[in-house]
């Protein structure tokens, strides 16, 4: 346990799964995503998404990460989840202003895009399937999205795309902020490539 202790914490977002037949929002997190980030050599910690206790959350764990997981739309894309994407808007915010690496996983990809004005569109035979990426990293990757971007915001580079057109991965040319459009968490084994790049981003 000492030494798992002082491993770097990387602080991950989680769904909102709305119950209605017990009234309840629920946080949720398939545990491959801790799975994956412990597999990379980092202490995982889910955030919940109750934006008034984010931010002590946050100064209480003092996390050297974070990670934007998938799932579920923004709210200004047909999502139903504002306590989420509060919750996800402040950890970009709070990661920005103090220079805390950052990584966004599919729906964390979107998040960061429309938060630095790049506007999302939906995206035809990206759900359910896989398909190649190219450009500085290419490779297989499975694919779970309904919407995508064709342009990368001021300041970002691109990494990967697909056939057509659509941005599988960026990084902020001064920041330590990437996303990417698949699910590491998803592969079995994970990707060495994967890990190799929350490595060089968090390590």
């Amino acid at each position: 346990m000492k030494e798992r202790a002082q491993l770097k914490r990387i602080l991950f977002s989680q769904r909102v799964e709305v119950i209605e037949q017990y009234n309840e929002r629920r946080d949720s997190a398939d545990q491959n995503i801790a799975r994956f980030i412990a597999a990379c050599g980092f202490h995982p910690i889910p955030i919940c998404n109750i934006p008034e206790l984010v931010e002590e959350t946050i100064d209480s764990y003092k996390p050297d990460g974070f990670v934007l997981t998938g799932g579920e739309d923004l709210c200004s894309y047909g999502g139903n989840v504002p306590e989420r994407d509060a919750t996800e808007r402040f950890i970009v915010e709070w990661a920005i202003e103090n220079n805390t690496p950052l990584l966004g996983l599919c729906r964390g990809m979107q998040f960061i895009a429309d938060y630095f004005g790049i506007k999302l569109i939906k995206v035809e035979g990206h759900k359910a399937v896989r398909h190649q990426t190219k450009g500085q990293i290419e490779k297989e990757v499975n694919s779970f999205h309904n919407y995508g971007i064709h342009e990368t915001p001021i300041s970002f580079k691109v990494l990967a795309k697909t056939d057509d057109g659509v941005i599988e991965a960026f990084r902020h040319e001064t920041k330590a902020i990437v996303g990417i459009m698949w699910h590491p968490e998803r592969e079995s084994p994970f990707s060495m490539s994967d890990i190799t790049l929350f490595k060089e981003l968090f390590g």
